[in-house]
């Protein structure tokens, strides 16, 4: 995913409400968990915007996004469990795009792809 220009609104969401005294990686994971588990408004339908080695979806393949996966599958990525040929399965949020939903979960997936985008890490 190519880096975006520094966007001054966004990094201080970041840093004053979803990483906001978090000392380490684990810390730092979870607070974007909750932070997402708190906006995104689940289930939602989104559009896949990239391919990735870990998903079993391709590009502009749409699905229906069910919840975060398990807390402890999110430690080095935010996934989310999707309903795919008829099974669940957990893919890397930041390759969705939300379909016509809410402010909320599009400004939190916004949020999330924009924090993988810079390059930032737990």
């Amino acid at each position: 995913m190519p880096k975006s220009r520094k966007n001054s609104t966004r990094e201080e969401r970041i840093d004053y409400e979803i990483v906001v005294d978090a000392y380490g990686p684990e810390e730092r994971a979870m607070g974007w968990y909750y932070y997402l588990e708190d906006k995104l408004c689940f289930p939602f339908r989104a559009k896949c915007t990239a391919a990735q080695v870990v998903s079993p979806l391709k590009k502009g393949e749409t699905v229906e996004v069910l919840r975060l996966a398990p807390e402890e599958t999110c430690t080095g990525d935010m996934l989310v469990l999707i309903r795919w040929h008829d099974r669940k399965v957990a893919i890397p949020l930041s390759q969705l795009t939300a379909i016509a939903e809410n402010e909320s979960t599009d400004q939190a997936l916004a949020d999330w792809k924009y924090w993988v985008a810079q390059g930032y890490r737990f």
